[in-house]
């Protein structure tokens, strides 16, 4: 076994940042590097978390082959995975009980979508939704989507298994992995109501969404006057 690698604590990293700007005070600055140690122990928690999750034991066997619509017709859950030994599926909150997808969910997948070609460099990508296959076809076009896959469980079966017993119209990010023909369940995002800290909302961790990630570096943050929108008019 090798030993892992002594880390300097985060305070003396800290001290070797040559950055200052322009006209900044020493209180700031005092302040700043003591952030910059706190972020610089957020990075190694976020490591650690990263390595207990690729660590887990084999999950649950995944024993029924869901029969799925995608945009170039009907596919097994086996067939999600294409070349790859582990798939991504992310439950979009777009059921046929909607009018229009949800906002949030369509925020999301809106970054994902420029990051969709990179990701399957490593793993396969595959979004599926309640709604009829032609349903999200017209709206990823009107989106300008290009890189996400879209799939339509038509059945409802995957989602009462892996999204909501109830087949409720709730978000859901699942990893799947595929090693010697056998398909099981890696990992899934269970951070909702039930594990919010008060006054926050039922965020994951990682947060999925670079909305976030950028509104927390700034004095605003995320704020509770706002959602996003599916459309914001013209903007040349």
């Amino acid at each position: 076994m090798i030993d892992a690698p002594m880390l300097k604590s985060a305070v003396e990293l800290a001290k070797r940042n040559g950055v200052r700007f322009p006209n900044e005070s020493d209180a700031y600055r005092r302040a700043r590097d003591a952030l910059l140690a706190e972020e610089i122990e957020l990075r190694r928690h976020i490591e650690r978390v990263a390595e207990q999750r690729r660590s887990l034991p084999p999950g649950g066997e995944v024993t029924k082959d869901y029969h799925l619509e995608g945009e170039n017709g009907p596919t097994t859950f086996a067939g999600l995975f294409g070349d790859k030994q582990t798939l991504v599926t992310y439950s979009y909150m777009f059921g046929p009980q909607r009018e229009r997808p949800c906002p949030m969910c369509t925020s999301l997948l809106s970054a994902w979508d420029g990051e969709a070609a990179d990701v399957e460099q490593r793993v396969a990508l595959a979004v599926i939704a309640r709604s009829p296959i032609e349903r999200l076809v017209a709206f990823k076009k009107e989106r300008g989507w290009r890189g996400l896959k879209l799939y339509s469980d038509v059945s409802g079966d995957y989602t009462r298994d892996y999204v909501n017993a109830d087949d409720a119209d709730v978000p859901a990010f699942n990893v799947f992995t595929r090693r010697d023909g056998t398909i099981r369940h890696f990992w899934s995002g269970e951070m909702g109501f039930e594990t919010a800290d008060p006054g926050q909302d039922p965020r994951g961790a990682p947060d999925l969404m670079p909305l976030w990630t950028i509104l927390d570096t700034t004095p605003e943050g995320r704020g509770t006057d706002w959602y996003p929108k599916l459309e914001y008019g013209n903007r040349a």
